[in-house]
């Protein structure tokens, strides 16, 4: 791309369908971004794309037909390495959507900077993932996968203070529960390197959750709302289900979203 800037760059990295050129373009964007060679650009609605690009493959089933995976067994293993690449693919795009659909607002730069990283990170683990399931002799597209997680942004579109809710206190809040027990039984099956890879994404999505909660607080402060409530009143307007526990309350709290905004919103149990 010539004479392009963040929005116009968000754009693309989403329509991109070719997934080398999708995180080629998040990672030189991120670069030019942090070395002050463009700017924010100038918002047009009428660019954002309503889905995201992708190849031909993988076949989008609705999440309820998705095939079972036992993770005692190599093939299920396999398929898990390919979901967790779709989930990061998946985070791609959701991103840079919201980079791109706030550059319209006159939020802080350190807001984008704070994003841009995170679009950065996540085209570094979908590679990390790719080239995974490269050296176990698959190619991501081999399996189906599902979209719920484009519904979530579609679900969002709307209001930055939505997507906030959503996606990094809610959906990748989801990794920092599950992720630890991933890494440790991903070992137990002596798969060391992608149980390694499991630990960077941990690790970034700490920061990923951290940057959520501190521009959702921000966010409310801006509209004189109750942080604790509007997340709340969000999750169930526009997240389908309960938030399921056990959570990881130490770490969830680590990066500013305490018990009080989840805990409430989780069915009991007993």
């Amino acid at each position: 791309m010539q004479n392009y800037d963040l929005f116009d760059g968000a754009v693309a990295v989403v329509k991109a369908n070719d997934l080398s050129e999708k995180t080629d373009l998040a990672l030189k964007l991120g670069s030019d971004w942090f070395h002050r060679r463009i700017g924010k650009g100038r918002f047009d609605a009428s660019q954002l794309p309503e889905l995201p690009g992708r190849p031909e493959k993988p076949i989008l089933l609705p999440p309820g037909k998705m095939p079972k995976r036992n993770l005692n067994n190599e093939k299920g293993r396999q398929a898990h390495i390919h979901a967790l690449a779709h989930i990061e693919l998946s985070a791609v795009d959701l991103t840079w959507d919201l980079i791109a659909r706030s550059a319209g607002t006159k939020l802080p730069r350190s807001y984008f900077d704070n994003w841009v990283q995170v679009g950065m990170e996540e085209a570094k683990h979908f590679r990390m993932l790719e080239t995974r399931l490269e050296e176990i002799g698959m190619e991501y597209g081999d399996l189906p996968a599902h979209d719920g997680l484009w519904q979530s942004c579609a679900e969002t579109a709307h209001s930055l203070l939505a997507r906030l809710a959503i996606i990094p206190l809610v959906l990748e809040a989801r990794g920092l529960d599950i992720t630890p027990i991933m890494i440790e039984r991903t070992k137990l099956h002596g798969d060391l390197a992608t149980a390694k890879i499991l630990q960077t994404i941990y690790n970034d999505e700490k920061r990923h959750v951290a940057f959520g909660a501190k521009w959702f607080r921000y966010m409310c402060d801006l509209e004189s709302k109750k942080p604790v409530e509007t997340f709340q009143g969000l999750v169930r307007n526009h997240f389908r289900g309960a938030l399921k526990p056990p959570f990881n309350d130490k770490v969830r709290s680590a990066a500013g979203l305490t018990p009080q905004f989840y805990k409430p919103l989780a069915p009991i149990i007993g």
